[in-house]
């Protein structure tokens, strides 16, 4: 059976390696033999458990290991042969070696094959729950739609079989251009089809998902949003968000009051913005995060009795589809009438109110500039939808 996954994302310093290690011992302490694994490049996963980790998983604690995953290590199993040619093909443009050494790698690709650990897990079944402390938010979308290109990709920039790469040799030599071998284009085919095993892996809403982690500031929030948006519109399960970090009660009447006030204000934002995923909160504690006692103290206030690897949400909160006429979001609206539901958008937030609950979904890039098209409302399904052409405005919904 695959192990459960969860990744825990979110903008950098918001407390997720914490989360991740507290979520990790609780599962292992019901008996689950659990792997917590950073794919961040700015490793703190060791000093939050309080154990040096290496590139394979070690014994943490009875049932738990723990795993740091290097990126330049990753990308030389997965990309050595790519880089190789890539290289002399820069130098014999003239382009010195240090630069060629840097551009033979695509922006972000380094986090991707960290990622591809999470394959090496599940095809070595070695482990019942498999948390991922991910890089931050930022880094995390720009890789979720590279496997879906990675064919196209593959066949636009390397476009070679083996009757080519026969046929381009004199042409080659001529020139004094460096040809792919097919060790190289070997790798890359296995590269491909990993990276597209990987993508079907994080869309197995079955075992599989994305926690999103937040402190309860406007700025975090917003970003939260965004990549909530994005991993809807790529079809990527978010199962729980988590705020961490809230000032208690107990903090009322002091210097941290008006910061509690304000907390309180952007919860109900939080509330707005993810319905219907569930929303897990954790104080501020009065001490760092670090070791056994403090994330068993994360953990509780977490999850409380539920189970920590338990899928919190099944389905997609919402829908997001694209294709050559537009793009379409889809949100669930039991038990509502039609004129109980508006719309109305600000640059890139669009704000649905239906009945009581207000839900603001931040807009990918590509729609922050336009109007929906249209609107409708059909056996509890609200579909908004956006033309390719910039301009219009939102009719209202129709049955």
């Amino acid at each position: 059976m695959p192990p459960r996954t969860i990744l825990y994302t979110g903008k950098g310093g918001v407390g997720k390696t914490s989360v991740a290690a507290a979520t990790a011992r609780m599962c292992a302490a019901r008996g689950r033999r659990t792997v917590v694994m950073s794919t961040d490049p700015a490793h703190s996963l060791s000093d939050s458990l309080g154990v040096e980790l290496g590139l394979e998983a070690c014994e943490v604690a009875p049932n738990l290991f723990g795993q740091e995953v290097l990126a330049s290590v990753e990308m030389r199993r997965n990309w050595d042969s790519v880089s190789t040619w890539l290289s002399a093909m820069l130098m014999n443009q003239g382009v010195d070696r240090v630069r060629a050494e840097e551009l033979t790698v695509p922006p972000g690709m380094d986090e991707l094959f960290s990622l591809l650990r999470i394959k090496q897990h599940w095809d070595d079944d070695d482990c019942e729950v498999l948390i991922v402390d991910c890089a931050p938010s930022g880094e995390t979308l720009r890789l979720l739609g590279f496997p879906e290109v990675a064919r196209w990709w593959m066949k636009k920039a390397f476009p070679w079989n083996n009757g080519l790469l026969g046929a381009a040799a004199p042409l080659a030599r001529a020139l004094d251009l460096p040809l792919p071998d097919r060790e190289m284009m070997g790798e890359l085919d296995r590269l491909i089809e990993n990276l597209l095993v990987m993508d079907s892996i994080l869309r197995d809403h079955e075992n599989s998902s994305i926690r999103l982690v937040m402190n309860p500031d406007r700025m975090v929030i917003d970003e939260a949003r965004r990549t909530f948006t994005h991993l809807s519109l790529y079809g990527y399960p978010t199962d729980a968000v988590v705020v961490n970090r809230v000032f208690p009660d107990e903090v009322e009447g002091t210097y941290f009051g008006p910061w509690r006030d304000r907390q309180a204000a952007q919860l109900e934002e939080v509330e707005a913005g993810f319905a219907p995923v569930p929303i897990l909160t954790a104080r501020f504690f009065d001490r760092e995060v670090l070791g056994e006692e403090m994330h068993g103290l994360l953990g509780k206030e977490l999850f409380g009795e539920r189970d920590p690897a338990a899928i919190l949400h099944e389905g997609m909160a919402r829908e997001l589809s694209t294709d050559e006429s537009g793009t379409v979001i889809r949100i669930a609206a039991p038990f509502v009438e039609k004129n109980e539901i508006s719309l109305q958008q600000a640059g890139e937030e669009l704000v649905v109110t239906i009945g009581d609950t207000k839900r603001t979904i931040m807009l990918p890039s590509g729609l922050a500039e336009s109007n929906p098209s249209r609107a409708a409302f059909e056996e509890g399904i609200l579909e908004i939808s956006y033309d390719d052409v910039r301009s219009g405005t939102a009719q209202a919904p129709r049955n």
